[in-house]
């Protein structure tokens, strides 16, 4: 899976999908950002920079300041696949963002969806 081709779409591509789903369910673009900087470890200003930069998933997740202790928390079926048997590091990341976003639009409170 190392050449799979979301590696190299750009992360600023697919965000306004994540916000479009969110708000479609009556969830805010707050809120998604909430979930990836609790993902990811960036602050706003540094997310909102990787979406100007327009990095690609691979560069958006290596330069992730740190990934959430708790993402082993995240566990069920995302496109197919249960996300904690994934075993490409990056596609996990990939999907464990997907099964977040998810899981806001599906109305999960924010408290369950951030495994506190």
């Amino acid at each position: 899976m190392k050449n799979h081709r979301i590696f190299k779409m750009p992360f600023a591509s697919v965000y306004p999908h994540y916000i479009t789903k969110a708000e479609k369910k009556g969830r805010t673009k707050g809120e998604v950002d909430l979930i990836i900087r609790w993902l990811t470890g960036y602050d706003q200003d540094a997310l909102e920079n990787q979406i100007k930069q327009k990095n690609d998933f691979e560069n958006f997740f290596a330069q992730a300041p740190q990934i959430n202790p708790n993402v082993d928390k995240i566990k069920g079926l995302i496109c197919g696949y249960r996300v904690e048997e994934i075993e490409d590091e990056l596609m996990q990341k990939i999907r464990y963002m997907d099964k977040l976003i998810d899981e806001l639009a599906r109305g999960k409170s924010m408290e369950k969806i951030l495994r506190k």
